[in-house]
C-alpha cells in the first residue's frame, strides 16, 4: 500500500524569493560545506508561528493543515536551522518534499 498523497498547503511567505538561494558560514567555500534543506511548507510553519506569533492551531487554519502537522514541520525546521548553524552547513531551500 503506498503512502496517502501530500495535502496541499497554502503558503503566502514569498518563496521565489528564496528559490536558489543559500545561506552559508562566510568564508567557507560551498565545496567544503554540508548543506541542509528547507523546504516551504516548513519555512512558512516558521513564520507565522516564531515571526508572526500565531498559534499552532491558527496558523494551521492558515495553511490548510492540522495544528499537528503545523507542529511536525517547525520542529523538522527548528533541527534543521540548528544544525546548520551549529554544525557550519549551507541552508538550502526547496519548494516541497
Amino acid at each position: 500500500m503506498s503512502p496517502r498523497r501530500k495535502k496541499s498547503r497554502w503558503c503566502s511567505c514569498p518563496f521565489e524569493d528564496f528559490r536558489g538561494e543559500i545561506f552559508k558560514p562566510r568564508a567557507i567555500p560551498m565545496s567544503e560545506l554540508e548543506t541542509v534543506t528547507l523546504f516551504q511548507d516548513e519555512l512558512e510553519a516558521i513564520k507565522l508561528c516564531d515571526l508572526e506569533g500565531l498559534t499552532q492551531e491558527e496558523a494551521g487554519k492558515r495553511m490548510g493543515i492540522s495544528r499537528g502537522t503545523v507542529q511536525r514541520l517547525i520542529t523538522s525546521a527548528h533541527k534543521k536551522i540548528a544544525d546548520a548553524i551549529v554544525n557550519l552547513k549551507a541552508l538550502t531551500f526547496k519548494e516541497y518534499k
